[in-house]
């Protein structure tokens, strides 16, 4: 992530100094991530993808977004160590931006922010829609689960784009229609403007929508099908996060391709204080696909009750229970 190589032999003192605390902020963060954030990652976003699909006749609306969030999170989680482990004084190969592998992780990754940030964008609008009209078949768990479906080709599809810049900036010299698609910069303003700033007007717009039927109390609001309002601190708390974390990726991601668009040198303090500050946005970014499961964990009423489920059903093995044998021989009787 953070390389002083290029200052070793500068006589400034001073430059050196601060290229090395960078470094040492950065590669403490990135040590952090490893040990703590990265099992905890996988434990959470794996435990929250199982429960649910081991208990699917119990799983709302929101259960079935989160999933999708979770599975998205296994991704970024899983290619987070080679982006940390793989920083330019490492000299691994791996992480270079002319490496096949280096293209192929980096779609992943664009696929599993778009999923994320759609999946929270498009369950902000179906809570609004239950909320308006409970027991709709748009926001129904089977009509979800199409939509997630959708979600995840989507993001395939709308990488797409950034993808055919990345590829023609590797081999723009081996391929002729290639030489009008070099602009890296193009697939980062692209992934910007699909990634962030859509899904941004789309959750706001939602909000504002679930906080004006908020305030027009209706005879629905008695309907036992509703969604339990805990659903909504859910919501919010996961939005906020979302955002919170991301919006320093796509904002230094921004920053970096208007300079380069612009075709002005910069000065190497700021050069290096925007690499230091990408470098933090990625850690953060990293950082979502453990943060928001552990939100689900302790904000949703649900899932503990499913997780005690599931535990005695390890526990039991292929033979009932002894609740379960009780609750049967009363519905016999």
């Amino acid at each position: 992530m953070w390389s002083c190589e290029a200052l070793n032999g500068s006589k400034n003192t001073e430059d050196q100094n601060l290229c090395h605390n960078f470094h040492l902020v950065i590669s403490t963060f990135s040590l952090l991530y490893l040990v703590i954030c990265f099992p905890v990652g996988l434990c959470y976003n794996g435990l929250l993808v199982v429960v649910n699909l081991c208990n699917k006749a119990t799983m709302t609306m929101p259960d079935v977004y989160f999933v999708n969030m979770a599975i998205a999170g296994l991704i970024i989680n899983a290619i987070a160590p080679m982006y940390l482990l793989g920083p330019t004084s490492t000299r691994w190969a791996i992480w270079n931006f002319n490496n096949e592998v280096y293209i192929t992780l980096l779609i992943l990754f664009n696929v599993s922010s778009l999923v994320t940030m759609y999946s929270i964008a498009l369950l902000s609008l179906d809570y609004y829609i239950e909320r308006a009209l409970p027991r709709t078949y748009m926001s129904s768990v089977y009509n979800t689960k199409h939509v997630c479906g959708f979600i995840w080709g989507g993001a395939m599809l709308t990488s797409f784009s950034s993808l055919l810049f990345y590829i023609c900036n590797h081999v723009s010299t081996k391929i002729l229609e290639c030489s009008k698609m070099q602009n890296k910069e193009a697939a980062d303003a692209i992934m910007v403007f699909i990634g962030y700033i859509v899904p941004a007007v789309a959750v706001f717009y939602a909000l504002v929508l679930i906080l004006r039927i908020r305030k027009e109390a209706t005879p629905l609001d008695q309907d036992t099908g509703r969604l339990d309002p805990s659903v909504q601190r859910l919501l919010i708390a996961a939005v906020c996060t979302q955002f919170i974390l991301w919006t320093p990726y796509y904002g230094t991601l921004l920053v970096s391709t208007l300079a380069a668009m612009q075709g002005k040198g910069v000065g190497e303090s700021y050069s290096r204080a925007l690499h230091f500050t990408q470098g933090l946005s990625k850690f953060l970014a990293f950082s979502s696909s453990v943060v928001l499961p552990l939100l689900y964990r302790y904000l949703s009423k649900n899932f503990p009750g499913k997780l005690q489920r599931l535990l005695k059903k390890l526990h039991c093995g292929n033979q009932a229970c002894s609740h379960e044998r009780t609750a049967v021989q009363q519905i016999v009787t």
